[in-house]
């Protein structure tokens, strides 16, 4: 066995599996989202739970936005999933996330916490690891196996 390879793989990871991991994160979030958005476009109870989630949250027009927000998470979450225009949607995605995070999950989290009790609290929340990936996926690109790459490949010729 070579160590020095098993060292440099335990400090600094393989760039060898990046594409692969970016291909898993990519895909992963895309069905999520399609997935998540598709029941609440379909499905009437659950756009239902969300258009009275909307409403709890005193979102303006609560019955429009359900079914822009579950538009945005579906579509997005399409394109995602195969790579077609992955930064417009990751960037789409993330926003609408951080809108979740501002208008629900923000007032449901416990009152009078320590800043680091609170901060522990929002950390663990899955909304805010959605952005997180997002962001990474922006940065990174959408990888060697996404339709993005292909059409890049193609124009940029």
């Amino acid at each position: 066995m070579d160590w020095k390879r098993l060292v440099r793989f335990a400090l600094l990871g393989s760039s060898d599996l990046e594409q692969y991991a970016i291909l898993l994160v990519r895909v992963s979030l895309g069905l999520l989202f399609a997935i998540s958005g598709a029941k609440k476009l379909f499905v009437a109870g659950s756009r239902q739970t969300m258009y009275e989630t909307l409403v709890e949250a005193e979102v303006p027009f609560p019955r429009l936005m359900t079914y822009f927000v579950s538009s945005v998470e579906f579509v997005g979450g399409s394109l995602l999933t195969v790579g077609f225009l992955s930064s417009p949607a990751s960037v789409a995605l993330a926003v609408d996330m951080l809108v979740a995070i501002l208008t629900t999950k923000l007032s449901a989290m416990p009152k009078g916490l320590s800043a680091l009790s609170w901060l522990d609290d929002f950390l663990y929340l899955p909304e805010v690891l959605y952005v997180l990936l997002f962001i990474v996926l922006i940065c990174f690109g959408p990888g060697k196996f996404s339709v993005d790459y292909w059409l890049a490949g193609k124009l940029l010729r």
